[in-house]
């Protein structure tokens, strides 16, 4: 065996010259087992990881615009706030990693529209709410939402509770207990004095 075959290519340039030079990257990426050859990745991204970093701040909302991602990896950084709601112009993606963060708020239904999403990991993050359902959601095990504390609902055995709030089994009897229980419905806010 050469050396040359020994070695895998994983980034490879190559200077191109038809009327201004230019270069062109290829890179092979393995996703799902399958090994994908990647080409002029500047101007056409289909797969972005930028896993196991230090990242920091919110995930920008123009994440949306990358319409051709087949692979989105955000996991193990820092990223704070809510999920995009533009990853529902993702409409390729085929698998979605944003699992080891910190992000926070309810996962946007309209991830139930990424018909294509065939990985899908959320877990040890901040989330709350329900899980979505739909389609793909369907599919998706509870280790993709492992670690949120917050979410309930398909496929946690958390059920997901109404927010019910209790009324009062009796009023109270005493003539001076009447008050308290009015300002706490809200009636009773004004006094009117009378005098005598």
């Amino acid at each position: 065996m050469t050396s040359d075959q020994s070695r895998k290519k994983h980034l490879s340039f190559m200077v191109l010259q038809l009327n201004d030079f230019y270069y062109q990257d290829t890179v092979t990426v393995t996703v799902k087992g399958l090994e994908l050859q990647l080409v002029k990745i500047l101007t056409l991204f289909t797969s972005i990881d930028i896993s196991s970093n230090r990242f920091s701040g919110e995930i920008p909302n123009t994440i949306g615009r990358l319409k051709e991602l087949y692979l989105l990896n955000v996991s193990h950084n820092e990223f704070t706030g809510s999920i995009p709601p533009s990853s529902r112009n993702l409409s390729q993606l085929e698998a979605l990693d944003m699992s080891s963060n910190k992000l926070t708020g309810k996962i946007p239904s309209v991830l139930t529209k990424l018909s294509f999403l065939s990985t899908f990991n959320l877990s040890y993050n901040q989330l709350e709410g329900q899980i979505p359902t739909g389609p793909q959601f369907q599919t998706f095990t509870e280790t993709s939402y492992n670690g949120n504390k917050g979410l309930c609902g398909f496929p946690l055995d958390r059920s997901c509770s109404s927010s019910i709030v209790p009324v009062p089994s009796s009023v109270p009897s005493s003539g001076d207990d009447w008050q308290p229980f009015l300002h706490g419905m809200g009636v009773g806010s004004r006094q009117t004095h009378l005098s005598r």
